[in-house]
């Protein structure tokens, strides 16, 4: 009877309906939950955000007008300190620093660390780090040294060896899947006792063509040539990575690896084109830098690590908040630059150099971390 009773009932006056509970009420955050990324996470940051069109709006909005009040210190804080620095060291050192001569000597001895950090931008993109670029150049440099001195012409041979590295490195990473923290660490090593067995142990000061010389140190309005070469070099990289195709796929593949794939990117050659774009761009520069020092030591590259990963990650911060860009990366090559050369100029001890990159680098990283949860 209760069956049947229950039976003649009315379906609508039966149901219980429950009460409507959105989505949005029952998400909680809480600082546990926040994601903490990565250093070259950090540094790079294509994420849902950029993946998702009209979704914070607001925000946007908001930010919009957030910008209009700061006067862009949240993309163009870099310039603002740099032009502090310049007023800074122009009243404190006025005799030496505020002159052409001071400009065209940072500019020509940055080109080589500019170089290198313009190459290291395209595996941090990708979401890899690459701590071999240093050995590259340093192997770069003793082969074009060991092959001048033997009558031969040497910087085809010095990029290609860049670019087998660069291979190297990717099957470890790709093939192998070492953490490529470890695996270009280790390649670092493995360069460095191919730097001493190419020269020696020794400095290689003989040999050297006029003609090769003249690449490194002829000037051309007054600045030597590689900072030209280092300019053409940072307009390709920014057309690669700004308008081209291969640009996105670095992106996407560092800032979400697992929706790139679903997308269709295939995020293991991506990576594997990175460390060996990076490793050839290092090669390149060594040869830039045999002809500027016409001189090869068995420990010339290590020097070059910090400042180009300093400049990457505190540019990292700057024009693109939270994400590796070419424009941000020289300002804060010359930013460092100019800083380094103004406490110099007023007397500073010779191992300013060494504390300003480290702590640059420390407060880069931090930075471009705080960028990317922002984001």
């Amino acid at each position: 009877m209760n069956a049947d009773r229950d039976g003649d009932r009315n379906p609508a006056e039966g149901r219980v309906e429950s009460p409507s509970v959105s989505s949005e009420a029952i998400m909680i955050t809480t600082p546990e939950m926040e994601p903490h990324p990565s250093a070259a996470e950090a540094a790079n940051p294509v994420v849902e955000a950029d993946l998702v069109a009209g979704v914070g709006e607001p925000r946007a909005e908001e930010g919009q007008k957030r910008r209009r009040i700061n006067l862009g210190m949240d993309r163009f804080s870099g310039l603002y300190v740099w032009a502090a620095l310049i007023i800074l060291f122009s009243f404190w050192v006025p005799d030496t620093f505020p002159t052409s001569d001071n400009a065209k000597i940072v500019a020509g001895d940055q080109a080589i660390t500019a170089m290198l950090a313009l190459g290291i931008i395209i595996p941090l993109a990708a979401g890899v780090f690459d701590l071999s670029f240093a050995g590259v150049l340093g192997v770069s440099v003793a082969i074009v040294a060991y092959l001048q001195s033997n009558g031969h012409s040497a910087w085809i041979a010095a990029i290609a060896a860049g670019a087998f590295i660069g291979a190297a490195n990717g099957f470890i990473v790709v093939r192998l899947r070492v953490n490529s923290f470890i695996a270009t660490l280790g390649m670092s090593s493995l360069l460095a006792a191919a730097e001493y067995w190419i020269t020696d142990g020794k400095q290689i000061t003989e040999g050297f063509s006029s003609s090769f010389l003249d690449l490194g140190s002829k000037p051309f309005l007054g600045i030597p040539l590689p900072f030209y070469v280092m300019i053409v070099l940072a307009i390709i990289i920014y057309i690669i990575i700004e308008y081209l195709p291969v640009g996105r796929y670095l992106y996407a593949s560092g800032g979400n690896p697992q929706a790139a794939r679903l997308a269709g990117v295939r995020v293991n050659r991506v990576v594997f084109g990175s460390l060996v774009a990076s490793s050839l761009v290092a090669g390149f520069a060594g040869v830039v830098l045999a002809a500027r020092l016409g001189t090869a030591s068995p420990d010339i590259g290590p020097s070059y690590l910090l400042p180009a990963f300093s400049a990457v990650f505190l540019g990292s911060t700057q024009i693109k908040p939270g994400r590796v860009n070419v424009i941000g990366t020289l300002v804060a090559i010359y930013l460092l630059a100019t800083g380094v050369k103004g406490l110099q100029l007023a007397g500073a001890p010779v191992y300013v150099n060494d504390l300003f990159n480290g702590a640059a680098l420390i407060i880069a990283v931090a930075l471009a971390a705080r960028s990317a949860r922002r984001v």
